[in-house]
């Protein structure tokens, strides 16, 4: 009896792991599609066009290095700079996800 019943737990055990995982690649799928719609800088512009187009960053890094590489940052994302032109823009971590779906307070589970 004792072996059927570990046996069940581990079972069970593992249905839920698996299920965990496949959620979570439905999630990362989900993320990718969202960040693919975010309006964000495209490569090679430049930082007047930038600026022009989703105003002025919240904050301006230095130019470092050389070649100087510069980051804007913005509310989501930063954008990088060679010189002038864009080099990538970087989403912020959890930017992309909706934060309006509904969140489960642990009160809720009492």
């Amino acid at each position: 009896m004792t072996r059927m019943v570990l046996t069940l737990i581990l079972a069970l055990t593992a249905g839920l792991a698996q299920f965990g995982l496949l959620s979570a690649d439905v999630l990362l799928i989900e993320e990718v599609r969202q960040a693919e719609r975010m309006d964000v800088p495209d490569n090679g512009m430049n930082m007047d066009a930038v600026r022009a187009r989703f105003g002025e960053p919240s904050n301006k890094n230095a130019a470092v290095g050389d070649p100087p590489i510069t980051r804007w940052d913005y509310d989501s994302w930063s954008v990088y700079y060679e010189y002038s032109l864009v080099l990538f823009t970087v989403l912020h971590r959890g930017a992309v996800i909706d934060k309006s779906s509904e969140v489960i307070e642990k009160s809720d589970f009492q």
